[in-house]
C-alpha cells in the first residue's frame, strides 16, 4: 500500500488551481465531475504523488458539509488499496469502522472510505485502480 493522493476541499477548483500552479511544478491535470459523490474534482499529478482539489457541485455535498464546518483544507488522505475487498474485510476486522461501502469514484476507481475516528481523527480513502485486479 502507499498514499495515492491528499485531498483537499476548496470552495473554487480554478482558483484554486490558480494558487497551486504559482507554487508546484504540475506533470498533469486531470478534471473530472463525479456526480455520484456530487463533487467536482482536479488531480494534479506530480513527480512521485498527487493532490486531489475537491469542489462540492451541490449543497447536500459532503464536500460542502465539510466546507461549512471547516472551511477549505485537508479533506483525506487517499491510500491505495491493492485488493480493495480484502483491504476493507482485514480493517473491518481489526475494528475500523466505513463511510458507506465499496463504490465507484473518480477515474472510476473502486473507493471507500475509513470513518475518522477509527484513525485518529483522520478521514482515510481506500481507492482501487480500475486497471488493477
Amino acid at each position: 500500500m502507499r498514499v495515492d493522493h491528499i485531498a483537499i476541499a476548496v470552495k473554487n477548483v480554478e482558483e484554486a488551481l490558480k494558487n497551486y500552479k504559482n507554487i508546484l511544478h504540475i506533470d498533469k491535470i486531470e478534471m473530472e465531475e463525479v456526480p455520484n459523490e456530487k463533487v467536482r474534482v482536479v488531480m494534479l499529478n506530480l513527480e512521485d504523488t498527487r493532490i486531489e482539489l475537491l469542489e462540492p457541485t451541490a449543497e447536500n455535498s459532503p464536500i460542502s458539509k465539510f466546507l461549512n464546518e471547516k472551511g477549505e483544507g485537508i479533506h483525506h488522505i487517499a491510500i491505495t488499496a491493492d485488493n480493495i475487498e480484502e483491504d476493507v474485510d482485514r480493517a473491518q476486522k481489526n475494528g475500523m469502522r466505513f463511510l458507506g461501502g465499496i463504490r465507484t469514484g473518480s477515474y472510476g476507481r473502486k473507493i471507500t472510505f475509513i470513518h475518522p475516528k477509527s484513525l485518529n481523527g483522520v478521514l482515510t480513502e481506500f481507492c482501487q485502480s480500475s486497471k488493477d485486479r
